[in-house]
């Protein structure tokens, strides 16, 4: 009789329990959401962010606002978010610095697995490389060659430390076995503007952040870093056609803090998956030379393995260069 009792007691909290998760989805959200990019506004995970938030805002019904927290490498926003309270009010919307920060932050602040609730990927945006409009080199492979004669004499911009420009120079260099003198800025568009400006070389960056410039002609295009060329810039060679092996794509995804309730996980999931296929985010990811995730990566399970293995894609070639913040 008493294990009885048990038995029904349990299973009556059991389903309280999956009732309550119910009834705070279904009344979820009831107050706007800010979704924390961990860079500075105009960056092209800003970019990103924002085309997402603004379908998200219209069918949750509530503004998702964006709040830039830029500094160490992203760090700063990703750890804000670790800290705030679980309800699915403070999410992260972070790019492949999430996978890169535990091996190049020796004391970071969080757990990248631990401490967060995946939704979902969002895209994976190739990069370029791009120079000064009178960078001396006209072809990719003329490039390869300058920098592997001038090594150091030849100036490499990134946005900092754990910024996507940065984890590609790294490729870069290793790819060429040649050192750059890097030069680190705070953010992509300053970087860009002294590229655009002639102060710098080189950069390696987010089509979302170079594809205007290339366009414009305000910089000089070598080559993209995907295994195709881009439906909006054709005239782009991939880096494997110049003999270079280099690929990279930076994906980004969506968290919230670890131990938000499912129901409201699910519910930012079906939200985003709307997002992304939604036809102005559609239209303008391809201007920028991007695509949305499929609806089976746009899913916490399929975050969760692409940050796994991401992290342990990037120790080993951290490791091999040597490079940490701190």
């Amino acid at each position: 009789m008493n294990k009885t009792i048990l038995s029904l007691a349990a299973g009556l909290m059991l389903t309280g329990a999956t009732l309550t998760g119910a009834a705070v989805a279904q009344d979820y959200p009831t107050k706007p959401v800010t979704v924390v990019v961990p860079f500075a506004a105009g960056g092209p995970t800003d970019t990103v962010a924002r085309l997402v938030a603004e379908v998200m805002s219209n069918d949750l019904g509530q503004q998702v606002v964006i709040q830039n927290v830029g500094g160490a490498g992203g760090t700063l926003g990703a750890g804000q978010v670790a800290a705030a309270p679980n309800d699915g009010y403070t999410l992260l919307l972070h790019h492949i610095g999430m996978s890169t920060a535990p091996t190049l932050y020796r004391s970071l602040p969080y757990d990248p697995v631990a401490d967060f609730a995946p939704i979902g990927l969002i895209t994976a945006v190739p990069m370029t490389l791009v120079a000064r409009k009178d960078f001396e080199p006209n072809t990719l492979e003329e490039m390869i060659a300058y920098i592997k004669a001038n090594g150091e004499n030849v100036t490499y911009a990134h946005a900092g430390i754990g910024s996507a420009s940065q984890l590609c120079g790294m490729l870069l260099m290793n790819a060429l076995d040649t050192q750059m003198t890097t030069v680190p800025y705070q953010g992509s568009g300053p970087a860009m503007t002294d590229i655009i400006g002639g102060q710098i070389d080189l950069i390696c960056d987010q089509t979302t952040n170079t594809t205007s410039q290339i366009q414009a002609g305000e910089v000089k295009a070598y080559g993209v870093t995907t295994l195709s060329r881009l439906g909006n810039l054709p005239d782009l060679p991939t880096t494997k056609e110049g003999g270079l092996d280099l690929e990279i794509g930076v994906w980004h995804g969506l968290y919230a803090p670890a131990g938000t309730d499912p129901a409201i996980i699910s519910k930012l999931e079906a939200s985003l998956q709307k997002a992304l296929t939604n036809e102005t985010v559609v239209s303008r990811f391809a201007e920028l030379g991007t695509v949305p995730v499929t609806a089976e990566e746009a899913t916490p399970a399929a975050l969760t393995e692409m940050l796994g293995s991401q992290i342990e894609l990037w120790r080993a070639v951290i490791e091999a260069a040597g490079v940490y913040a701190d």
